[in-house]
């Protein structure tokens, strides 16, 4: 796909991802063109949508697989619900639940994994397992967590968050919200660099959902191109989130056709990566939508 300008463009530039042991992902160059598709598998029993919770070693390895079968380039493991008002749980018990997961998966599949975690131990385990990226909603704050990925060549997601996710959905207030996104991932990203992750190990995401209200996740899903002009790639997560329920009505059950539209609403304003959680639909849903549009 364009690295810049959506399924409309002509030019499609190569960007290479770079990951620990010498791997990349290409996300200029995948097949058909699509996005890069990240799959959501997580290792717990409450996360926001049923249809994501995969609680044992087996049945995650098995779902992550058919992800990748059904055309997902990343595959996005987590093991702590970090749903509006949800609490944090204890370093032990997300290294039992995760760990084991990615040694099997990893063991099975030579895939780009993802872990979704905010804690510097969880990543420096994960990572020696043959994790590739840390999706961090934090964006590297803790102490220690830049450094680990920095040692292990790591690629990184840094996300906008305003408050955690206890606290997120109280009262979220901003004067310009695609301002202060901007800026905040503009700083998260400046601290990697200088902690010595490496620019072309960097991806941007605007946390829709994280502390924000229906009009401040419009703003952002409009502005992804700007967000862009910072350099980076740009993922987007929105699939079956509240956003979608309160623009069509639906519970999240029944939310994959608003998921969809927002997916491709997201790619056509620029977004490289789309996290989503089903990925069989969401690559039927852009092959279309691509050759229709070319």
């Amino acid at each position: 796909m364009s690295g810049s300008a959506g399924p409309a463009a002509t030019e499609k530039p190569q960007r290479l991802l770079k990951l620990p042991r010498g791997r990349t992902l290409d996300l200029g160059g995948l097949p058909d063109d699509l996005p890069c598709i990240m799959g959501i598998v997580n290792v717990n029993q409450d996360s926001f949508f049923e249809g994501s919770r995969e609680p044992d070693t087996g049945s995650a390895v098995k779902a992550a697989l058919d992800m990748v079968g059904q055309g997902a380039h990343i595959i996005d493991f987590g093991a702590e619900s970090t749903r509006p008002g949800s609490t944090e749980i204890e370093v032990k018990d997300e290294l039992a639940r995760i760990l084991p997961v990615i040694e099997s998966f990893r063991a099975v599949s030579d895939a780009v994994i993802s872990v979704d975690t905010r804690h510097p131990e969880v990543a420096a385990a994960v990572l020696g397992a043959g994790a590739d990226i840390i999706n961090d909603i934090e964006a590297l704050a803790r102490t220690g967590m830049a450094e680990i990925a920095a040692r292990s060549q790591a690629a990184v997601v840094l996300m906008h968050m305003q408050g955690t996710p206890q606290t997120m959905q109280c009262v979220p207030s901003y004067a310009n919200c695609l301002g202060e996104v901007f800026s905040f991932l503009e700083g998260a990203s400046n601290r990697a660099l200088e902690a010595g992750i490496d620019r072309e190990a960097i991806i941007l995401d605007p946390g829709i959902g994280f502390g924000k209200l229906k009009e401040h996740n419009l703003a952002l899903l409009k502005g992804i191109d700007r967000l862009k002009t910072l350099g980076y790639p740009v993922l987007v997560g929105v699939s079956r989130k509240r956003l979608i329920g309160e623009l069509t009505g639906k519970d999240v059950q029944e939310r994959l056709a608003g998921s969809l539209g927002a997916a491709l609403a997201a790619w056509l304003n620029g977004a490289d990566i789309l996290r989503v959680h089903d990925v069989s639909q969401t690559v039927d849903a852009l092959r279309v939508f691509r050759e229709v549009r070319q």
